[in-house]
């Protein structure tokens, strides 16, 4: 539902969701997914996290800057060689571990049925499976479990090279994808009431197809599931800024900020500390949440300096 001002309301099948022990209405709230990326090869921080102590401890920092979920990823999704699953169990298994517990939903980035059932095994709460339930075994592991299930917008088979995708009406051909594979992971198991979708901006997809996305975004809220924005430091907001990957902080904040005008309410971001303030500001406009505090013109006299 569209107000006057162009904000989208979107009318939910199950807007209370329960998540690592919490219930979280997405009618009022904004999370932030951090990516702790336990590759060397990441698109974005090109391996920093690969170390287990580096990955658990920039989950915890992320933690502490207000990131409501951490999605701990060991192979990228771009094209490459096959990372073998023990190997990639290796990688983010013990990152759950370590973090299970430490106060944020515990995402784990694969489409492997077998690292989704040792990772919810470790503690893990979300699968994000960048294929969209390529594999409806992983759909399965999550209904037996108590887990969320995210699903991806993609279209190449897992690792490999798309090379110039082409989309008659790109907005259309995501929602009736995730439609479909929606449809799959209830078939399989998965209540509804734990699916979120995300329309993956630039996996597949050219610069100008993830700015139509994202400026036509507010569509996809009629799917009735919470949607996740994942725009961080993304190559359409490199391509439209002409920025670096190390130069995009204000174009990702610019691009979340407008999806969850939209209807995003999970933004995937690689700048915690600042992605969190974007989102509580969002909230404390809409008066979803209070001020932290009260001063400004809150005073008989001269307002105190800061």
């Amino acid at each position: 539902m569209n107000d006057a001002l162009g904000w989208v309301t979107p009318e939910f099948a199950h807007p209370v969701r329960r998540i690592a022990g919490r219930d979280v209405d997405f009618r009022r709230s904004i999370a932030v997914m951090a990516v702790v990326n336990r590759t060397p090869d990441s698109f974005y921080d090109r391996g920093a996290t690969f170390g287990l102590d580096a990955a658990v401890a920039a989950g915890r920092r992320a933690i502490e800057q207000g990131a409501a979920w951490i999605d701990v990823g060991g192979a990228k999704f771009g094209p490459g060689p096959a990372i073998p699953v023990a190997e990639e169990i290796d990688r983010v298994v013990p990152v759950v571990a370590a973090l299970a517990g430490a106060g944020a939903a515990l995402s784990v980035d694969t489409f492997h049925a077998e690292v989704a059932a040792a990772a919810i095994a470790a503690g893990a709460d979300v699968i994000n499976d960048t294929t969209g339930v390529h594999d409806p075994a992983l759909a399965e592991v999550v209904a037996d479990s108590d887990a969320t299930l995210v699903i991806t917008h993609s279209r190449a088979e897992p690792r490999q090279w798309f090379p110039r995708p082409q989309y008659d009406d790109v907005v259309g051909e995501i929602a009736a994808f995730l439609e479909r594979r929606t449809a799959l992971a209830v078939a399989h198991g998965v209540p509804e009431e734990r699916i979120v979708l995300d329309p993956g901006h630039d996996l597949n997809k050219n610069t100008r197809h993830s700015l139509e996305l994202t400026r036509r975004f507010g569509e996809l809220t009629r799917l009735g599931f919470p949607l996740v924005a994942a725009v961080s430091n993304k190559d359409f907001i490199g391509e439209s800024l002409d920025r670096p990957r190390d130069a995009r902080l204000a174009g990702s904040i610019a691009a979340a900020v407008f999806c969850v005008a939209q209807g995003a309410r999970v933004l995937r971001m690689h700048n915690v500390a600042e992605s969190v303030d974007a989102a509580r500001m969002v909230e404390a406009i809409m008066g979803w949440r209070e001020p932290a505090h009260l001063a400004h013109n809150m005073v008989d006299g001269p307002n105190p300096e800061p």
